[in-house]
């Protein structure tokens, strides 16, 4: 029988105890800052539902969570960054339904493949958008838009957050199902986008939410209808452009955490909890209901799911509209 030294003693057993807490100590987030990227520019709906979530992750998890805008690329760029990022749960993305299932069909080259490269961790809810105008448009109705927009085809420009997102392809989708023909002009975010669209420089947009709907009752802009297949609480007497003479039209906006692929379970599964037990805190519903957004904690696997028939849905709509971005 071999007799062991007491140096390997120690080894075996020190090692034996780095197994133990190994488990626990990976789902520990609290050694240094999470950083949550955001592939858009500042002050668009992308935006504010990562500052509602920076702000409850750092309370729960008991470590600075910090925003970190990358706009560009459709949001391809912030995407890429956290691909690439190390899985250890410290570089988060916030993907929406435009830079994870919309981009695989409109790009050519993309430099991540959503399905493989990154790891879906929570899902939050979704929103419909909302077809504004400049006052200065003199339509005040969707159908008034569709006549005035046949009458002058190429004449009329909408304003979007980049090539390939929701606000590029429900103006896409609009023009194919009312048959008229506009002008793109694309932004970094939809931040900017509405800043110009409020100046007067572009004349409509399919703008989310959050940062149009202050401006709509403040009426700087004129809202004409919602996207989604049924009305917003928020704007109960805006019928959705659906109803509004385009039979079948729906385009909603959402929102879900995601980390590198890779992540190890236990990370994922905390990380998954804590945005569940965020999303049901009544003032953190509160805020998305302000923001016209519903909340929908889920699992990873069902958000793995649904990320892969909505990237087969717009893949449809994307080939439909003849989009590029190459």
């Amino acid at each position: 029988m071999k007799i062991m030294k007491r140096g390997t003693i120690f080894c075996v057993v020190l090692g034996v105890s780095i197994g133990a807490v190994a488990p626990a100590s990976s789902q520990n987030l609290a050694d240094r800052p999470v950083r949550v990227v955001v592939p858009f520019a500042p002050g668009g709906s992308t935006d504010i539902v990562a500052r509602i979530t920076a702000q409850k992750l750092t309370e729960r998890l008991k470590t600075p969570v910090v925003i970190d805008n990358r706009g560009g690329g459709g949001g391809n760029i912030g995407s890429d960054l956290v691909a690439k990022a190390p899985p250890d749960g410290h570089t988060l993305l916030i993907g929406t339904v435009g830079s994870l299932t919309i981009n695989p069909s409109l790009y050519k080259r993309m430099p991540y493949d959503p399905a493989r490269d990154l790891t879906p961790i929570a899902y939050f809810g979704s929103t419909p958008n909302i077809l504004v105008v400049h006052p200065s448009l003199p339509v005040k109705t969707v159908r008034e838009l569709i006549t005035l927009a046949r009458s002058k085809p190429g004449q009329l420009n909408y304003a979007s957050a980049g090539i390939g997102g929701s606000v590029h392809l429900a103006a896409e989708l609009f023009e194919s199902m009312a048959k008229v023909e506009m002008v793109h002009v694309p932004y970094k975010g939809s931040g900017p986008a509405l800043i110009d669209l409020l100046g007067g420089q572009t004349q409509l947009m399919f703008s989310t939410m959050p940062p149009a709907l202050p401006h709509v009752k403040s009426g700087r802009l004129r809202a004409l209808g919602m996207t989604g297949a049924r009305r917003s609480p928020l704007v109960p007497d805006l019928p959705t452009i659906a109803e509004s003479g385009l039979s079948g039209y729906e385009i909603t906006q959402w929102w879900g955490l995601l980390g590198p692929a890779g992540m190890p379970g236990p990370i994922v599964t905390r990380l998954n909890s804590e945005v569940n037990g965020m999303l049901q805190q009544a003032d953190v519903k509160e805020r998305f209901a302000a923001e016209g957004a519903d909340t929908a904690p889920n699992t990873p696997q069902w958000f793995a799911s649904f990320m892969k028939t909505e990237t087969a849905k717009w893949g449809k709509v994307v080939a439909a509209s003849g989009a590029t971005a190459d």
